[in-house]
């Protein structure tokens, strides 16, 4: 891969990738919003429900699985009114049901912005910057979130971040390079979900590209240990400097030229996970 060396102020501008070509591509049936959520509250368990509080969800959730998601999806395709309907019922899993079946090509930025600061929940709170990265509006919110007083959206522009590191082949090492500078400046006195985001970010950057590798390796190495604080879950903080070694092995060993581009060449992260 080229590395464009050129510094700038100014943050990657998001280039259309395959994926979210096929992801605007229309559906053959439409189901209504009572439908889908008869359909998630019959889905719904209480024993996912725990799962999902403890991953900071709150009601009102049916508990409705991810695999069960990921069939709904399949079978619902790309639906923006029904993703907009389902988002305003407030409810944990419709939510999780929206952002994965919205359009990017046309969520509004202000619908972003209202997303991300309602979607903190650990588990999911990943999909509103994945959405934001497909979009036209994403190098926008990253720049925006970055800068707003609220933790909520500073986590989601760390997350969109990362994204933007593996998807956007376009962007300048530079503008990547600035990111880095400021997680190793402030990562230890962040709060606690921007902390997780940064670090995540960090590995993310890390598989950009050989160039990017070494910035971020150094980085990682002297920022040392990042303590996170999961609550009552199993989750785990990865130590950055043994991940992005562990990415790099993975996908030269599956032929790809970066964990970057490993990731542009598979599904979307919103309708896989």
């Amino acid at each position: 891969m080229v590395t464009n060396r050129r510094t700038t102020k100014s943050p990657p501008k998001v280039a259309a990738t395959a994926r979210t070509k096929r992801a605007t591509k229309p559906t053959a049936a439409r189901a209504s919003l009572s439908e889908t959520m008869r359909e998630l509250e019959r889905a719904g368990s209480a024993q996912t429900r725990k799962t999902y509080a403890r991953h900071g969800a709150r009601e009102p959730m049916f508990g409705v699985s991810f695999a069960t998601l990921k069939t709904l999806v399949k079978r619902i395709g790309v639906d923006h009114e029904l993703a907009l309907a389902l988002w305003e019922t407030g409810n944990h899993d419709a939510r999780s049901l929206a952002v994965k079946i919205a359009d990017p090509a046309r969520i509004r930025a202000s619908e972003l912005d209202r997303w991300a600061r309602a979607a903190s929940v650990r588990s999911c709170g990943a999909y509103v910057p994945m959405l934001a990265a497909e979009s036209p509006h994403g190098t926008a919110k990253a720049r925006d979130w970055l800068a707003s007083s609220d933790p909520t959206l500073r986590a989601a522009a760390w997350t969109l971040i990362g994204l933007l590191a593996n998807l956007d082949e376009r962007a300048e090492d530079a503008w990547f390079a600035q990111r880095l500078a400021r997680i190793e400046k402030s990562i230890h006195t962040a709060p606690n979900a921007e902390r997780d985001a940064m670090n995540r970010a960090l590995i993310a950057i890390g598989g950009r590209n050989a160039a990017m590798r070494v910035a971020a390796t150094a980085a990682a190495r002297r920022i040392g240990k990042v303590d996170v604080d999961h609550g009552d879950t199993a989750c785990k903080t990865p130590d950055a400097e043994s991940y992005i070694e562990k990415s790099w092995a993975h996908a030269t060993a599956k032929g790809f030229v970066s964990p970057a581009a490993q990731e542009r060449a598979r599904e979307s992260l919103r309708t896989r996970c």
